[in-house]
């Protein structure tokens, strides 16, 4: 009587090697997004609504890109799926035993992270951006790594013939309540109020005005104020901060400025959808809207200021 090798299921036999590539890709993916961060320069996106996520408060963590810690998180999966692979399973069975066992259990451990964490930023791009800017509020690389991340997790969960799944699924309790008062301790300081109609006097600031205002800026952000000129912006928009660097801080201060992002401080994200703001900064001057920073001459031009304009800034 012969005996039959019991078949192993094709998914089980090549599960590392898709775990691998699902992971370069997500690696790829956020390298794109840390390297634009970190070395200048902005990250091309096909909406409006990747700018708006990416450069939010919740894109940093510790002072560093968000995207950062994920390309961490896919290299360190990656590893885990491929280190094994490299023992030879007929010299060094009983290593390549423990390496594989020691290795699940870190890629389910990983990717159970990895997708409560995605599904907590998805929330917040939901209800945070596209709940107030439509589908122009998508940010499609964080789409991307969302899909990244749930692969992870099946390929993981369905890649091999778990002993104990009571086990598995008490580990995946445990680390996916470690990873929720973690993701929330670290935003703590992010407040998500500003998405009703009201303001958020304690919502997020832009980063300070450095340059110093002369006398022609502040007489033509006076004119501006006078003619019912007003500047949408957010505080995360880097261009919204080059604008008022071009005031200065002492002229900006007279300028009608309202902040859209929905957790900025003191937000006026109902009256910008009213308005139907859809860029920033954006200038409403008799009525009609202009996006993008604008020079000193070409916003005096616009309104008829007849004050000086020798613009310093």
């Amino acid at each position: 009587m012969t005996s039959r090798r019991r078949q192993v299921p094709w998914m089980h036999r090549r599960s590392r090697y898709l775990i691998a590539a699902v992971a370069i890709l997500g690696a790829i993916n956020t390298s794109y997004i840390t390297a634009t961060k970190l070395f200048g320069g902005e990250t091309a996106c096909p909406t409006e609504g990747c700018q708006q996520v990416l450069s939010s408060a919740y894109a940093t963590v510790l002072g560093l890109p968000l995207a950062l810690f994920g390309l961490l998180a896919y290299l360190a999966i990656a590893a885990f799926a491929l280190v094994p692979l490299a023992v030879n399973p007929e010299k060094e069975r009983q290593q390549r035993s423990n390496l594989e066992n020691s290795t699940w259990m870190l890629l389910f451990a990983g990717s159970t992270a990895m997708l409560v964490f995605s599904g907590y930023l998805m929330y917040i791009m939901f209800s945070q951006f596209v709940a107030v800017y439509g589908d122009k509020g998508l940010c499609y690389y964080c789409l991307v790594s969302a899909i990244f991340a749930l692969s992870l997790f099946v390929l993981t969960l369905f890649g091999r013939e778990w002993e104990d799944p009571g086990q598995l699924f008490f580990t995946g309790i445990i680390v996916g309540m470690v990873t929720i008062v973690g993701t929330l301790g670290i935003y703590s300081g992010i407040s998500g109020e500003g998405a009703t109609a009201g303001t958020n006097s304690s919502g997020q600031a832009g980063p300070p005005i450095t340059t110093v205002s002369d006398q022609s800026e502040i007489q033509l952000a006076r004119h501006l104020t006078s003619v019912g000129a007003k500047l949408y912006t957010a505080y995360w928009c880097p261009h919204c901060h080059d604008q008022k660097q071009l005031f200065g801080r002492q002229a900006t201060a007279l300028l009608s400025v309202l902040e859209c992002a929905p957790d900025g401080r003191n937000s006026q994200t109902a009256l910008c959808q009213e308005k139907k703001i859809e860029g920033f900064p954006t200038w409403e001057i008799d009525g009609k809207l202009t996006a993008g920073t604008q020079t000193l001459q070409q916003l005096a031009d616009m309104t008829g200021y007849q004050g000086p304009r020798d613009f310093k800034n």
